[in-house]
């Protein structure tokens, strides 16, 4: 079977695979996307939806698993497949995205695509390119319309023939509009309205009778807001109101007989809590699912995907935590877990009688392989690499670590050591710093910049700072107006760690992040002058200030209240913690990457960095790239990126240290 399958994949992509890499990594290998990014099994097993690169091009994949053909869909104009879903045993939907100045990925056009399994009836169901002429002029066609279009829910329980949507207009204003929720034919795209959401920019749970009966998201305050509705028709009345530094209970899904709904909760010594809300009297039940480290990020479905039976979770790396014996998921983890010792599994599809399922096996140092697992035999067979030109062996471990900050609060995080050299001492060190700030963490996992780091000679620290998420309501709002100050006290408190440690010594680190990383790069070289050799900053903001005149937060409400509630609004407090207004106590090397379309931290934040620097005659590294966004996208740029990111620390904490360290590229 195994044979069989990798023929048809393989053969269909025309064995459009790439050369295998020897020696010393490429930076070009690790700058390359996934060739699959997302593979999903229709409802009866026949066929396979995939996400997949062909030629540098992307296309969507479908392959027929019965006859071994497969079809390659070609999305319109350059687009790529955002997402997809198979709606039925033989349609899927599909949401396309092009790329749009100032993101690091396509961005979503708001349209929604179906095409049937073999590549048949192809059409688009909404969205501004919808419409055309129809040889039956009797058959009605979807209209063009000017919204973006979410799938937001499958209604797997109904015909087979109808999903439900939320549509949001494009003339709505900055903030968005209500969202409005319809029933859509998967077939012709006809749709009728089922309701209103009580918020802008809503999310929903819908239970297993097609109902949405609840909307979530945040007020105009940038608060968390729940309601609540009994059925269609009924009145969304407010569940739960949260505030700045209070979080509500969540609602994730519906149990198997609508009796229940699982929320995000707390529970006592808890961090992360899962409960039963009770529908009839509307109490929330004891926890099933508790943690005392981190909070769940997914939930655990049984193969046929018709109740929940635990969480995916990762105190440090990745955890699969079953709440219901005896779970026939747990059993298929457990069994791949065995059998691929040093991978995370999780299962990312499955059939609708629960026979088969897609799961993927990933680490730190594999980007992934789908697999194929059946339940009547117990076994599973290699469907698609994510990435076959990477080769495991070649790549760094990802270590996870804790330590205590200054005030006593545990900060986890990772260590990556070059190849071959994981017990080694005093390397140079990479701190490197991720983006958000709040709610987003580093996790363990197959990371390109690390990697491209790690192989070619550095150690690297990932700090999970206060304000990152996955630590609890708490651990966010601790970093909550602390730009500059806590939150860059434990990026310190973890330098000085690993110094302690004997990973690396005073005068060979180098920090290193990119949008909220890159803020913390160069705050780390003004605040510490002494501790970093160098600093880089990736798509950074270096003027708090600006935070609220520039760029696409601001355009906001909602995003205004958002800043004031996590940034702050002292002038002076803002002033004092901006790079660009302490470069007198600047010592460290100074590289700056810009995206000429950045929307999120406009040019005009590295701009002004940059002409500040030269004005002091301040020599740096400059990478700017016009077309690029908040984070680079193309293959090449990215490619180029971490070739000068590496060309860069070789001069200052590398094997280069000291032998010609002077700053190029600055203009």
């Amino acid at each position: 079977m195994e044979k069989r399958i990798q023929r048809a994949v393989f053969g269909v992509l025309c064995l459009l695979s790439y050369p295998l890499f020897a020696g010393t990594v490429s930076l070009d290998a690790l700058a390359r996307h996934a060739q699959y990014d997302d593979v999903k099994i229709s409802g009866d097993g026949h066929y396979l939806a995939a996400t997949t690169v062909v030629k540098g091009k992307p296309m969507l994949a479908l392959i027929d698993l019965v006859n071994h053909k497969g079809t390659m869909l070609k999305p319109r104009e350059g687009n790529q497949v955002v997402d997809f879903w198979w709606v039925n045993n033989h349609r899927v939907l599909y949401t396309e995205g092009t790329q749009v100045s100032g993101w690091d990925r396509p961005f979503a056009t708001g349209e929604i695509f179906a095409v049937n399994g073999d590549g048949s009836a192809g059409q688009i169901l909404f969205g501004y390119r919808a419409g055309g002429t129809s040889g039956a002029t009797h058959i009605k066609q979807p209209e063009s319309e000017r919204a973006s279009a979410e799938l937001v829910s499958t209604l797997r329980n109904g015909d087979g023939n109808h999903v439900m949507i939320g549509v949001t207009p494009w003339d709505s204003g900055a903030d968005g509009a209500f969202t409005q929720i319809f029933v859509m034919d998967v077939n012709n795209g006809n749709k009728r309205p089922v309701g209103t959401a009580p918020l802008r920019n809503a999310e929903f749970v819908v239970d297993n009778h097609g109902v949405a009966r609840f909307a979530m998201g945040t007020d105009s305050h940038s608060f968390p807001v729940v309601y609540y509705r009994e059925g269609d028709g009924q009145q969304w009345t407010l569940l739960f109101q949260g505030g700045a530094e209070r979080n509500v209970p969540w609602p994730t899904a519906f149990t198997a007989d609508d009796s229940q709904v699982y929320m995000t909760c707390k529970a006592p010594g808890a961090v992360g809590a899962l409960c039963p809300w009770d529908v009839a009297t509307k109490t929330m039940k004891e926890a099933v699912w508790t943690n005392d480290t981190v909070s769940a990020y997914r939930l655990m479905r049984t193969l046929d995907r018709r109740d929940i039976v635990g969480v995916y979770a990762m105190p440090s790396t990745p955890s699969a935590s079953a709440f219901v014996a005896g779970s026939d998921t747990m059993k298929a983890i457990s069994a791949l877990m065995k059998a691929l010792p040093g991978e995370s599994i999780e299962i990312v599809s499955s059939t609708d009688d629960g026979s088969k399922a897609v799961a993927l096996a990933s680490s730190d140092m594999d980007p992934g392989t789908y697999y194929l697992w059946d339940k009547a035999s117990g076994k599973a067979e290699v469907l698609l690499q994510r990435a076959d030109w990477i080769k495991p062996n070649d790549m760094a471990q990802m270590q996870p670590i804790d330590f205590k900050a200054r005030d006593g609060l545990t900060i986890h995080g990772y260590l990556s050591m070059p190849p071959g050299r994981e017990q080694a001492k005093h390397l140079p060190l990479v701190v490197f710093v991720h983006g958000g700030p709040f709610g987003i963490r580093d996790s363990w996992g197959f990371d390109p910049i690390v990697q491209a780091l790690a192989t070619h000679g550095y150690a690297v620290l990932q700090v999970n700072f206060r304000g990152s998420g996955g630590y609890g309501e708490g651990f966010v709002h601790a970093g909550y107006k602390e730009w500059g100050g806590k939150m860059q006290d434990d990026i310190t408190d973890a330098t000085h760690w690993a110094i302690d440690q004997g990973v690396t010594t005073a005068g060979h680190v180098c920090i290193f992040g990119a949008s909220y990383g890159g803020y913390a790069a160069l705050e780390g070289a003004v605040k510490e002058p002494d501790l970093y050799r160098c600093a880089i900053g990736y798509v950074g903001v270096y003027d708090l200030a600006k935070m609220y005149t520039d760029g696409d937060i601001s355009d906001r409400v909602s995003g205004k209240n958002y800043l004031r509630n996590t940034l702050g609004t002292d002038p002076a407090v803002l002033a004092a913690r901006s790079p660009i207004n302490q470069l007198d106590q600047l010592k460290a090397s100074v590289m700056l990457v810009v995206g000429g379309q950045d929307q999120r931290v406009p040019p005009i934040q590295g701009e002004s960095l940059n002409a500040a620097l030269n004005k002091r005659g301040v020599g740096h590294e400059w990478l700017y790239k016009s077309g690029e966004g908040h984070g680079f996208y193309d293959e090449k740029n990215t490619a180029e990126l971490y070739e000068r990111v590496t060309q860069f620390l070789d001069r200052y904490i590398g094997s280069n240290a000291g032998a010609g360290a002077t700053a190029a590229g600055s203009p």
